[in-house]
């Protein structure tokens, strides 16, 4: 079964109905039926709540037409758990591949849907070096749908916890007052979690000019949902972290000239991290946290300069990801002098090149030390 074309049709259905299924929506609810692939009626009719339906007031309308298409109560919400996988019933009309003449045309048709969210789904694994300008509209909503989540790190504090690993002796001995002296009730704690520092430090230089756009918006969104720091580089540092909380990334991207200057330049790499480590990074910046470098290691300095900054990087960070986008080339090797001069002192080497990469460079950002994957799917 074509699980696309059965939720494209659902969503024209809705569309009929005045429910405002819009493109964006319909692509959310087929890519949800395709990567959970629901086993029963009631599983597919909440994808379809949660993905298409925009408000209260396109509640009575979904309800009505799900029962209509799918049968049972209405809604699905008390149709029996074990009703098999969806079969859609005649009222649910499939296109005939476009061929009456004004259906590819009208606005909201199924196959306008179908198309857009083909065209997401194809963009996600697309390098951002091959977008069209066209696409390029496109790149702050996808890029917005990635959340960043900051890892967690153990603090000083504790707190109590019923089920705490350590013993809590004081409080348990003010209660043994209680039972005259005998320590009946044991208090325990357990470590408050802080959130550890995220620094991105990204190369806008010309060999990284069509991945610049992108991770300026992924920049503007980790400065203000973690307060993360954000810099760009190519033959200087720039600090953007202030301007990025108070304006929008298009914004920064229109006066990115006076921003930094160097924009779409040369590289000099280590330079820039010398100067980070100097002013930001040794005075606690970068103490502790999990650094974020974006380049592809085009030195066009010595690249025994950059080998020794990652060093000192290496010791101040908890963490150094390195994100390539030239790493998804095929046969790639970290042969680059600059590259090949940073890769002893980094943690990771990732990427990055599309959504999906820069989705996967999230969840490793995310990963406390103890292993465990912080919740990072798309908001």
């Amino acid at each position: 079964m074509d699980l696309a074309a059965v939720g494209a049709a659902f969503a024209q259905r809705l569309h009929d109905a005045g429910v405002a299924a819009t493109p964006e929506r319909t692509g959310r609810f087929v890519r949800a039926l395709v990567a959970a692939r629901p086993a029963t009626v009631a599983e597919l009719v909440a994808l379809a709540r949660v993905t298409l339906v925009a408000g209260r007031a396109d509640l009575d309308a979904f309800e009505r037409v799900a029962s209509e298409v799918f049968g049972g109560a209405p809604g699905g919400r008390s149709a029996p758990a074990a009703m098999t996988v969806p079969v859609p019933t005649p009222p649910l009309a499939l296109p005939d591949d476009g061929d009456e003449e004004g259906d590819a045309d009208e606005p909201g048709s199924d196959t306008e849907a179908r198309a857009a969210a083909s065209v997401v789904e194809r963009l996600r694994t697309t390098d951002f070096g091959e977008w069209t300008e066209d696409e390029r509209a496109d790149l702050r909503r996808l890029v917005a749908e990635l959340r960043v989540v900051a890892p967690m790190r153990p603090g000083r504090r504790h707190r109590r916890a019923d089920h705490g690993s350590t013993l809590d002796l004081r409080a348990t001995l003010r209660k043994a007052h209680r039972t005259a002296g005998d320590p009946v009730h044991r208090v325990h704690r357990r470590t408050k979690e802080r959130r550890r520092r995220i620094v991105l430090l990204a190369d806008v230089s010309g060999s990284m000019e069509d991945y610049a756009r992108a991770y300026l918006h992924l920049l503007h969104g980790a400065v203000r949902a973690t307060r993360a720091e954000a810099f760009v580089f190519a033959t200087r540092l720039t600090r953007l972290t202030r301007v990025l909380r108070d304006i929008d990334p298009d914004e920064a991207l229109a006066h990115v000239a006076t921003l930094a200057p160097d924009w779409a330049g040369g590289t000099r790499i280590g330079e820039a991290l010398r100067r980070f480590n100097d002013d930001h990074g040794r005075r606690g910046l970068a103490r502790g946290a999990v650094v974020v470098v974006v380049s592809d290691g085009w030195e066009r300095a010595d690249p025994a300069l950059l080998g020794e900054q990652m060093a000192r990087l290496a010791r101040l960070a908890h963490r150094v990801v390195w994100v390539n986008p030239r790493a998804a080339t095929e046969g790639f090797a970290p042969l680059a002098g600059g590259m090949a001069a940073a890769l002893p002192h980094v943690d990771v080497l990732l990427s990055g090149h599309s959504p999906a990469a820069m989705a996967e460079l999230l969840r490793t950002i995310a990963r406390s030390e103890d292993g465990r994957d912080r919740r990072v799917s798309p908001a």
